[in-house]
């Protein structure tokens, strides 16, 4: 028996290829994919960028991709307003958040670093301003532009929320409808939510879809219809969740309901109109008197002094 030597396998990396002239080649084969790092690698990046690995965390992650980039730009604005003493937030500026729809991501530590940056870009701009302001103007300039930078982000907070409310009292009537459709139709809650937000939109619907995945990804639905009426600046809403809570508790139907809620909504609506129009008489009455009177009268003064002046 003769035993025959094997030579050992070439590396899948490297292959010898023989040319002309018995020269061999050598050429790697293409690079494989990049190596994922290490599990406390990837828990420790997601602890850096402030989430957790869970379901509510993935959802996050899906509303905001960068939020990396995000945290570090708190941070750095955190750290400035430390430095005012200004990050103790009031007890009610999550609630404000919440019924401003949370723009731009923002949280209350967000918010509140950015308030302490608007209040450090007013001291430079109050000096500015200051030293060009006459007499003791300048001072109140110093002392307001600060105070202005500090309050500017309450100010246009409280505004969203309003015009945030006034869009979703416009959509609750027929938001209301569509749920008794389709409650009437047999859908349980949580579906007739996800489906009346898909289908209606806007503001009153994103909510609805926020609430229905939420209540899918396990939240217990009291909290869920609780954080609903909190989020939503509508009456309608809160009672809105006040009939889901009693129907499931009691097991009465809430179509009834539902049918009751939207007449309301659409009374209240209707009422909302007429103040509008009462609220606008003084308003046209004011323009009348301060605009064109006074140009009726200057024209009744030009012709006369136009009659009686070639006569003098």
């Amino acid at each position: 028996w003769r035993r025959r030597r094997s030579s050992p396998p070439a590396s899948p990396a490297v292959r010898s290829t023989s040319g002309a002239g018995g020269r061999s080649s050598c050429r790697s084969s293409p690079p494989g994919p990049s190596p994922v790092p290490p599990p406390a690698s990837r828990a420790a990046l997601w602890g850096l960028a402030g989430l957790q690995r869970s379901a509510e965390g993935l959802e996050e992650l899906a509303r905001d991709p960068f939020p990396l980039a995000r945290r570090i730009a708190q941070a750095a604005l955190a750290r400035a307003g430390r430095r005012l003493g200004a990050l103790t937030a009031p007890h009610d500026l999550a609630g404000r958040l919440a019924r401003a729809g949370e723009p731009l991501g923002l949280r209350v530590a967000d918010l509140m670093a950015v308030k302490a940056a608007a209040t450090l870009a007013g001291v430079p701009a109050g000096l500015a301003l200051g030293a060009s302001a006459p007499g003791r103007l300048g001072v109140l300039v110093v002392i307001a532009a600060p105070l202005a930078g500090f309050l500017a982000p309450d100010v246009w907070l409280a505004r969203r929320a309003r015009r945030r409310g006034e869009v979703m009292a416009l959509e609750v009537a027929d938001v209301l409808d569509l749920l008794r459709v389709t409650v009437e139709a047999g859908l349980a809650v949580p579906r007739a939510l996800e489906e009346v937000g898909r289908r209606r939109g806007g503001a009153l619907g994103g909510e609805l879809t926020r609430a229905s995945r939420r209540n899918a990804l396990g939240v217990p639905r009291g909290q869920v219809l609780e954080e609903l009426a909190a989020r939503c600046p509508v009456s309608a809403v809160g009672d809105l969740a006040t009939a889901i809570t009693r129907a499931e508790r009691h097991g009465a139907p809430l179509a009834p309901a539902l049918t009751a809620l939207a007449l309301e909504a659409r009374a209240e609506s209707a009422r909302r109109i007429r103040d509008g129009a009462a609220r606008a008489g003084p308003k046209i009455q004011l323009v009348v008197a301060t605009v064109l009177v006074p140009a009726v009268m200057l024209i009744l003064a030009a012709a006369l002094a136009q009659a009686f002046l070639p006569a003098l």
